[in-house]
């Protein structure tokens, strides 16, 4: 009885032991879900299984909140990819623009949390409201038992991929409607010279002239690695503004560009421009090739016996020669090197009016020693601005006449050698010659974005610029370029151009005039005599202004 009785109580003590232990463990397990040790210092068992609906609300709304409220390393901490969402975050406020966002958590549907969007987009002077609905889902943090939002980009924007950014910025600069001077749209369907040129104007006067470039909000996909670019366009998810079309009034005339695209138009290779002389506005361009090249303004070619025009005026200004005082024209001439005429020609008791009328290369080779070696670059630069740095508001060639000696020097003097032209600077000269002063050659007047044009140290004294007019009349009305200029007029003037290049059958053929305020030039590569070839173009220009 006495041993039975000791065991009793031996049962009853282990039964009470055991009740308090189980007590102790439930209150361990319900410290340790909220991240302590157990009894004993142990670590605390992590949680598993899927998020409660009270952790995936209460993850979501915090996360909702930290984001809206700016703290991105909050909102970040609360996703299992921390340093990928500090990243889209933080570009989310500075590289999207968005100055303010509210964000209002939906209904959950099981871990997924439906959310709205409604930020405000800043950029510059342009401002939006931007909505849209995303979502988000919570999992269970591996490492941690916490719940997390399980981060995507897609959480950001629901049209957000890997490897994708958001971006505000500007698009293309706004869409400009060129019109000619007296408020015709210009359109490069109906005038395709004018389709290298459009858009230079676009891009640096579309803004000046009152248009605004469109603002959007873009998905962008991220650099690949070695700094190549994703083949991928960018995605436009949100327009800030639609941006605003200007109106950009220029010089060109609509009826002068039609008749110049026409007179290019009847050869393979040709290239004219146009323009008023008292002002230096340009009237038209046009080319026969229709590629992003515009030869007419960038060309770089040796201008022939146009040239002539300049080594004249300097001529006459240093006294080495006057319209009626003989200058025979020998059919040769050396200096440095053997020059000839077109089909070597001579005309002994020449003038130096009818050298210039006949286009003599001799006559004007003769007076190459009675000059300086950098009077003619010098003639070219200060009075007929070639050289000089021309703003034209498109991008030209500006002429370049280089100082030389001996054989070079005898070449420059008749347009051959280093000196080089396009059919921009040589309308240039004549408008020079029949102005009196050089005007530097514009499409849209400076006064738009107050740039400063060219302009030559001096102008051609009063007598010479009357003695090269009347030089220009002659060569006009009976000399090499009568019968391009024939029915023109008397107050017209002119001059023809056959520039050899080495390699070349035929010579590349020019033509320069002017009648009136209007002065031309053209060029025919590989056209020969340019009184025929290029002539008939200037005149079918001169005709239509």
């Amino acid at each position: 009885m006495h041993k039975g009785a000791k065991i009793a109580i031996g049962v009853v003590a282990a039964a009470v032991v055991g009740a308090a232990g189980l007590g102790a463990y439930n209150l361990v397990d319900a410290v340790a879900g909220d991240g302590s040790t157990g009894a004993h210092g142990e670590p605390a068992p992590l949680r598993t299984g899927p998020p409660t609906a009270d952790e995936i609300k209460k993850t979501a709304h915090d996360f909702l909140a930290a984001w809206e409220s700016g703290d991105t390393a909050k909102a970040a901490g609360l996703t299992d990819n921390a340093g990928a969402a500090t990243t889209a975050l933080s570009g989310y406020r500075e590289a999207a623009h968005v100055e303010k966002v509210s964000l209002k958590p939906g209904t959950p549907q099981g871990a997924k949390v439906p959310f709205s969007v409604s930020a405000e987009v800043s950029y510059g002077s342009q401002r939006s409201t931007w909505t849209y609905d995303s979502s988000l889902d919570v999992v269970r943090g591996r490492s941690t038992g916490q719940a997390l939002v399980d981060w995507q980009p897609a959480v950001v924007h629901p049209q957000l991929g890997r490897g994708e950014t958001l971006r505000t910025t500007a698009g293309a600069p706004p869409q400009v409607d060129a019109l000619d001077r007296n408020g015709a749209k210009l359109d490069a369907k109906d005038y395709p010279s004018l389709a290298s040129v459009l858009p230079q104007l676009r891009k640096r006067f579309g803004e000046k002239a009152g248009g605004a470039p469109g603002v959007e909000v873009q998905a962008v996909p991220e650099a690949a690695p070695g700094g190549a670019a994703d083949a991928a366009a960018p995605k436009t998810l949100h327009v800030v503004s639609k941006g605003k079309p200007a109106q950009l009034k220029t010089t060109l005339d609509a009826g002068v560009q039609r008749a110049a695209e026409a007179a290019v138009n009847l050869r393979d290779d040709a290239s004219v421009v146009a323009l008023k002389a008292s002002t230096g506005e340009i009237l038209a361009v046009a080319n026969s090739k229709k590629t992003e090249f515009n030869t007419a303004l960038m060309g770089q070619t040796a201008p022939g016996s146009t040239m002539k025009i300049i080594t004249s005026a300097m001529l006459l200004e240093a006294g080495k020669a006057s319209p009626g005082k003989p200058l025979p024209c020998p059919k040769y001439a050396t200096y440095g090197m053997r020059f000839h005429n077109v089909e070597e020609s001579e005309n002994p008791g020449a003038t130096f009016a009818q050298d210039f009328a006949a286009s003599c290369n001799t006559a004007f080779i003769s007076l190459a020693g009675q000059v300086g070696d950098g009077a003619l670059a010098a003639e070219a630069r200060d009075v007929f601005g070639l050289g000089l740095e021309w703003k034209t508001g498109v991008a030209t060639f500006d002429g370049s006449v280089p100082a030389e000696s001996g054989a070079g020097k005898a070449a420059a003097m008749i347009g051959q050698g280093k000196v080089q032209m396009s059919a921009l600077n040589v309308a240039s000269m004549s408008a020079t010659v029949r102005a009196g002063s050089f005007h530097q050659p514009y499409v849209v007047d400076p006064s738009l974005d107050d740039r400063q044009l060219a302009r030559a140290p001096r102008a051609l004294p009063g007598g010479v610029a009357e003695q090269l007019r009347g030089m220009m009349r002659l060569t006009a009305a009976s000399g090499t370029g009568a019968r391009a200029m024939s029915g023109l007029g008397p107050d017209t003037g002119a001059k023809t151009g056959s520039a050899e290049v080495d390699g070349q059958p035929q010579p590349n053929g020019w033509f320069t005039a002017y009648r009136g305020d209007v002065a031309a030039a053209a060029v025919v590569p590989r056209g020969g005599h340019g009184g025929d070839s290029a002539g008939p173009i200037v005149a079918s220009v001169l005709r239509a202004s």
